[in-house]
């Protein structure tokens, strides 16, 4: 199959390409082999797996902008815990996110300046304290009647020393 010149893609489909040559599937189930989850956020600095010395296979993770429990990450944890073997659950923030030290109004007037909409229909969950903020997450989890006996803790990853620091 040939690709157009002009596709958008074609560096990663490449890229795939090569991948493909030399790919070897997982020898494991769809299911948590290390029975974890891990909620982290979408930055591209972070590799989930790396950071905590796991493998394909090894965790669920569910990223999104600032690592926030959302109505969407609830429900996924509720197929997670019941469907895929997840009893742990890891809510990673980090050192330097966007959605941590400004406010909504700051987010939505960014992406207007950048040639956006007008997004003030639309919530980012920003915060000025994250550490409150994965405080307030971690209980969300841990009092959603879906969601018995997970064991729930709450991180900051630091993007400079690659380091983990619990919070709850």
């Amino acid at each position: 199959m040939t690709t157009p010149p002009d596709d958008v893609f074609a560096d990663v489909l490449a890229a795939n390409a090569t991948h493909a040559e030399q790919f070897r599937p997982v020898a494991r189930e769809g299911k948590a082999a290390k029975r974890l989850a891990l909620l982290t956020c979408m930055d591209s600095r972070i590799d989930p797996l790396a950071m905590l010395g796991l493998q394909a296979g090894d965790a669920k993770i569910l990223r999104n902008a600032g690592a926030r429990v959302t109505d969407d990450v609830l429900r996924t944890l509720v197929l997670a815990a019941y469907l895929l073997d997840v009893d742990r659950v890891m809510v990673v923030a980090h050192t330097n996110c966007r959605m941590a030290g400004g406010s909504e109004d700051d987010v939505h007037k960014a992406i207007t300046e950048a040639g956006g909409p007008d997004t003030r229909s639309l919530s980012f969950l920003t915060t000025d304290d994250q550490e409150l903020s994965v405080r307030h997450d971690v209980q969300r989890i841990r009092s959603w009647p879906y969601l018995p006996g997970l064991a729930v803790g709450g991180f900051v990853y630091d993007l400079q020393s690659g380091a983990l620091r619990r919070v709850c």
